[in-house]
């Protein structure tokens, strides 16, 4: 099982990818040019790793706080591979897991399993 977690939240567009054996992430600046093809940088980070989106079984996305932007796109994208090719997402926010102590990203499936974050539901949460 692949699982994509994204965070558009910082000042950095951050994407990391589990597979079974191992962690792949990337950085890219968080600007509205590269919003605006979100679904490319994904497609090519997930090629970098021979994988496609259908072979993503889960996606975490951070639901801010952050921009309204960035968290709008982000969550737009994910709906569509949601209704398109069935992959299920978990949208969290790091108070969600105020009493942990590891945060690492590799670490966000299980905490989001670990608090029972419902699956397939958005709730944003923007910097006013």
């Amino acid at each position: 099982m692949n699982k994509l977690i994204i965070n558009v939240t910082n000042e950095k567009i951050f994407l990391m990818i589990i597979t079974t054996d191992s962690t792949y992430n990337i950085t890219c600046e968080n600007t509205k040019i590269n919003y605006e093809k979100f679904t490319i940088i994904i497609n090519n980070f997930l090629s970098s790793q021979n994988l496609k989106i259908v072979d993503i079984s889960a996606i975490y996305i951070n639901k801010g706080p952050g921009s309204f932007a960035g968290i709008r796109n982000s969550l737009s994208i994910v709906k569509a591979f949601n209704v398109a090719k069935k992959i299920d997402y978990y949208c969290y926010n790091l108070n969600d897991f105020k009493d942990e102590h590891d945060l690492s990203y590799e670490n966000i499936p299980n905490l989001c399993k670990k608090y029972e974050i419902k699956k397939n539901l958005i709730n944003p949460i923007y910097i006013s």
